[in-house]
């Protein structure tokens, strides 16, 4: 039996008008974007390029600082999408925390995820872990775009899971002295590539010698808070309003070149090095922002 000719019209015209409105949600639907960084690879490139080795005994990383400049980066490339948050992939013993770790977990917006460390201090397992965040959120459609800070031939399988389910992979590298440390087939499969430089990651890497060690008594954290709402209003006496309005939207987080003065100028009026402090950049940042906050 046919259908009336008007009842297919109108099942037609019902269908169309939800596909339009699916259509119109889908587009309300702000983009996300997540950070997936493979540790083993951001001490050993980084390390190499700032301090001259790869060795992590040998020098500080302020994962803090170099998280937040990674978003802030994030952010003004992916100018119309919001983070999801950033993962950070790295071996311990036993799966156990070191106090690092431990610190780097505790900061917004991030989320620790471990693998093994073997005899040799080689990280197992991470590229899976890297693999299964990638492809489960891609699949859930939890993210529209993944910057991959790494290097590692593995990772390969993470990125064709991930766009298998129509995420964009970004590949972001670091400078390497000479020669190449991202493997060629993880070029060739991203969506797009970004190398950050030494300038980029100078701020965040410093050698263990007697010019980065702390000097003098080690100051608490309220006196570093206070120190942060001290600069604050400086900052606010300076810049105005206008950019304390442009700034707040941010929160928790700080512009790197913000956050890098915001350390610089602390370190001078405490006369002790906050380099690795991640407590004391911590209560220097929550003074910063609680009195800019009280401001507005």
């Amino acid at each position: 039996m046919n259908d009336d000719p008007g009842a297919l019209s109108a099942r037609i015209d019902r269908t169309n008008e939800l596909l339009q409105r699916m259509l119109a949600e889908v587009a309300k639907t702000p983009s996300t974007h997540a950070i997936f960084v493979d540790a083993g690879y951001l001490y050993a490139a980084a390390g190499r390029l700032v301090a001259g080795t790869e060795d992590r005994r040998a020098f500080d990383l302020d994962a803090e600082g170099l998280i937040e400049a990674l978003i802030d980066r994030a952010r003004t490339i992916f100018a119309d999408s919001r983070l999801l948050r950033v993962y950070w992939y790295d071996g311990a013993r036993r799966r156990i925390h070191t106090a690092e770790q431990q610190s780097i977990a505790e900061l917004p917006d991030v989320k620790v995820r471990l693998g093994n460390l073997n005899a040799n201090n080689q990280q197992k397992g991470v590229d899976s872990l890297i693999r299964t965040d990638l492809e489960s959120l891609a699949r859930h459609r939890a993210i529209s775009d993944a910057a991959l800070l790494g290097g590692d031939e593995d990772l390969v399988s993470a990125v064709e899971a991930a766009q298998g389910y129509g995420a964009r992979v970004h590949l972001w590298g670091i400078e390497a002295p000479e020669g190449r440390n991202q493997a060629e087939p993880l070029l060739w499969e991203v969506d797009s590539q970004r190398t950050f430089d030494l300038d980029f990651f100078k701020p965040y890497v410093s050698r263990r010698t007697a010019a980065y060690e702390a000097v003098g008594t080690r100051p608490t954290r309220e006196d570093v808070r206070f120190v942060g709402a001290q600069i604050a209003a400086k900052w606010l006496a300076a810049r105005g309003r206008e950019s304390l309005v442009e700034l707040l939207p941010g929160h928790p987080y700080l512009p790197g070149s913000v956050d890098q003065d915001l350390l610089v100028e602390a370190e001078g009026l405490l006369q002790y090095s906050l380099r690795g402090q991640a407590d004391l950049r911590r209560a220097l940042r929550d003074g910063f922002w609680e009195h800019l906050q009280a401001q507005y």
